[in-house]
């Protein structure tokens, strides 16, 4: 198989090698392989949010944080994938961030026209960006903000999603600086996103029971941090997307099924009306955590800024009468 073409390579290196210590090295390349299967070409993409009020979310995002809207898409019928979570209805998805998705971590916000409200969990523990103008739009908005820390404010997005914000200059690079998600084991967790994923360790707080790791130091960076309890995902739960070469793909699936690890949605095509087709791999990790990987070379022409996205939300938003709808029916819309 071509998969194991690096390890026939490495076996002939090591032909004059005593056996036991062949197997050991052999052994340690191939951990040390699959452990680095995906962090080479790898990209930290977008966190997904199911959002009940898209209007309020709209102003949030680009009046607040001052994000851009970078595509906009509507779908007639629930994702194979489930990206829009358990719903089988018409939704959208709205891709959000400070510059394109190629260089920036962003926001995808997904909205069923039939859900109004979402139960938080435990599970996402915060956002956090560099924007002092995020900050300043705030106050300017009355947008309520909690002082958390020396020139950090926590406020929070429609919905009650933690967000949290560095009173600093916004930098050339990405403002986004972190996703912070809850685990139960920290070590269990820490071993799958390194050890699986080819994540690596960037910084441990012991005392605050976080560890911080990425693919590379240039991107949003991913925070584990220990809640001394179970995670709850409630039904806002969302999902973490990356990137690699679609050929490794099959080799990540296979991977997770030789560890015994959970893969929600095997290898399948995804298909935007008018745009190019994706292939993923959606993945769980021991808590629950969603985790998506799609074909770098799709995703990278699927993800190309639309000059038309924040016209296209607009429209929707305004043709939107889900809520005139419920409201003449004296009905309310589902609280998932």
């Amino acid at each position: 198989e071509k998969r194991f073409s690096p390890w026939r390579e490495d076996i002939s290196r090591l032909s004059c090698t005593p056996p036991c210590l062949s197997l050991f090295l052999l052994l340690s390349f191939r951990v040390k392989t699959q452990a680095n299967l995906l962090s080479a070409a790898n990209c930290t993409l977008h966190f997904v949010f199911k959002v009940g009020d898209r209007t309020k979310t709209a102003t949030f995002y680009r009046d607040v944080l001052g994000m851009k809207i970078l595509r906009h898409e509507e779908f007639e019928e629930g994702c194979k994938a489930t990206c829009n979570g358990p719903y089988d209805g018409k939704w959208s998805k709205t891709m959000v961030g400070f510059g394109p998705e190629d260089g920036h971590f962003v926001a995808e916000l997904t909205y069923n026209y039939g859900v109004g409200e979402y139960q938080l969990g435990n599970d996402f523990l915060g956002l956090t960006l560099q924007s002092s103008r995020a900050v300043s739009n705030a106050k300017r908005l009355g947008w309520p903000l909690t002082e958390v820390g020396e020139a950090v404010y926590l406020a929070q997005a429609p919905g009650g999603y933690p967000f949290y914000l560095v009173d600093k200059e916004q930098p050339p690079t990405d403002p986004v600086q972190k996703v912070c998600l809850g685990v139960s084991d920290l070590q269990k967790s820490t071993h799958y996103w390194t050890a699986l994923l080819g994540m690596k360790v960037m910084e441990k707080n012991e005392e605050k029971k976080t560890v911080l790791m990425g693919f590379a130091d240039t991107q949003c960076k991913l925070e584990l941090q220990d809640i001394g309890g179970t995670v709850d995902h409630g039904t806002a739960f969302g999902r973490i997307a990356f990137s690699c070469p679609r050929e490794q793909l099959p080799d990540l699936e296979a991977l997770m099924k030789k560890e015994n690890q959970k893969i929600l949605t095997p290898l399948v095509s995804l298909d935007t009306p008018g745009k190019a087709t994706v292939e993923v791999v959606i993945l769980a990790d021991p808590d629950g955590h969603e985790i998506c990987f799609v074909g770098d070379e799709a995703f990278r022409q699927l993800s190309m800024v639309d000059p038309k996205g924040n016209d296209l939300l607009d429209k929707a938003m305004a043709e939107d009468k889900s809520d005139e709808w419920f409201a003449k029916h004296n009905r309310q819309k589902a609280a998932a």
